[in-house]
């Protein structure tokens, strides 16, 4: 929040089980961010796998960074 009140884009990834308690907080904060949700769970993936979610949401983020 504090960076894009300097100008710097930013978004927030989260894995989709925390997708409610975001919202919820965005809500509270009265701040719409960027964000992508990844697969969850995300603890004890391997480095593969990890590598992979980050693929899959890789353009998603680029997308919402240069919407922000």
């Amino acid at each position: 929040m504090e960076l894009e009140g300097r100008g710097v884009p930013g978004v927030y990834v989260a894995s989709s089980e925390f997708k409610a308690a975001g919202e919820a907080q965005a809500l509270a904060l009265g701040y719409d961010p960027a964000v992508v949700f990844v697969r969850h769970p995300i603890q004890d993936r391997t480095d593969d796998e990890m590598r992979t979610i980050a693929q899959h949401a890789m353009e998603e983020l680029i997308r919402a960074v240069s919407a922000s």
